[in-house]
């Protein structure tokens, strides 16, 4: 009696053990600081992914889209989510990664427009990006997409790159709060909750870039587009006139086909519940999936199924 019951009971572990480990595709995805809107992002995929049970998607906080790149880069992760921008630099191993270019990279899909947006203090003469020059302004984490996003901007209009300040929005919000900081650079999905508490709780404004500040960004940095955040988002009385750059899935060549045709699949099988959990995908729609992906490929299992449902 005592041999039968020892194995039962190494059946079931052994039923157990299979059932938690069985399944066919794992996922893992850094995607950015636990306050912005990817990490939110990140966490409503992983759930419709694991909810199939052939998946087994973990979510990673990271330091955002800089450190995506080179956490693919190194292979210890399999897709993660980043700016045209960046991923188009790191696709051709400029800027910040000359000499270790990835043209491994592939794009699963092209999602919303992220725009950049300033938020500076109304008290502190600030109306153009050359107007940041010498101010106690935050660029962001260092390392970050939203740091070489200031650095582009203020590179395209002739201003000195260098800023010594690096805080996230929340950090940069208290120092606001308290006169200690005049502004921040954030690059997020409008609207964005973080900015929408800044201006409740500072007297602040989301600067409107001017035209010829814009144009000259264009001009010097292809991938951005000009952006219009209507007054209604913020509650503003004019609309305001900014940057954007394409927010991309993306994964490696070697990436398992399979694998990342039925991610697109039950991304975009469930991109209605997504779109109510995440604001940022509001304006999101399959027939614009490619669109953004500039130089890079698309990982042909993304392909597949783009074939498939955009006959």
């Amino acid at each position: 009696m005592k041999k039968l019951s020892k194995i039962i009971l190494l059946s079931i572990s052994l039923l157990i053990l299979t059932s938690c480990n069985d399944y066919k595709y794992r996922v893992t995805m850094p995607t950015a600081g636990t306050g912005g809107s990817l990490y939110p992002l990140g966490a409503s995929i992983a759930k419709v992914l694991n909810r199939t049970g052939d998946f087994k998607a973990n979510l990673e906080a990271s330091g955002g889209g800089i450190d995506n790149l080179n956490i693919i880069y190194d292979k210890d992760a399999n897709i993660s989510f980043g700016v045209s921008s960046i991923v188009s630099m790191s696709y051709e191993g400029e800027g910040i990664f000359k000499g270790r270019e990835n043209k491994h990279l592939r794009v699963i899909a092209s999602l919303y427009l992220n725009p950049n947006q300033v938020v500076v203090l109304k008290d502190k003469n600030i109306n153009s990006l050359k107007d940041l020059e010498n101010k106690k302004f935050s660029s962001g984490a260092v390392g970050s997409s939203t740091e070489m996003e200031y650095y582009y901007h203020m590179d395209a209009v002739g201003c000195e790159k260098e800023n010594k300040v690096h805080l996230g929005p929340r950090e940069s919000m208290e120092e606001m709060k308290m006169d200690a900081m005049d502004g921040v650079w954030i690059m997020a999905g409008a609207p964005s909750a973080q900015i929408t508490e800044m201006l409740l709780t500072t007297n602040s404004k989301v600067l409107s870039i001017p035209e010829e500040e814009i144009e000259k960004v264009i001009a010097k940095y292809p991938w951005y587009e000009k952006y219009t955040i209507k007054k209604d988002v913020y509650n503003t009385e004019e609309d305001i006139e900014t940057t954007a750059t394409r927010m991309l899935i993306y994964t490696r060549d070697d990436c398992d086909e399979e694998l990342v045709y039925n991610f697109t699949k039950v991304f975009w099988e469930n991109i209605e519940e997504l779109k109510k959990e995440n604001k940022v995908l509001k304006t999101v729609k399959i027939e614009e999936a490619e669109k953004g992906a500039g130089v890079i490929p698309i990982h042909p299992g993304a392909m597949k199924y783009y074939k498939e449902v955009l006959k």
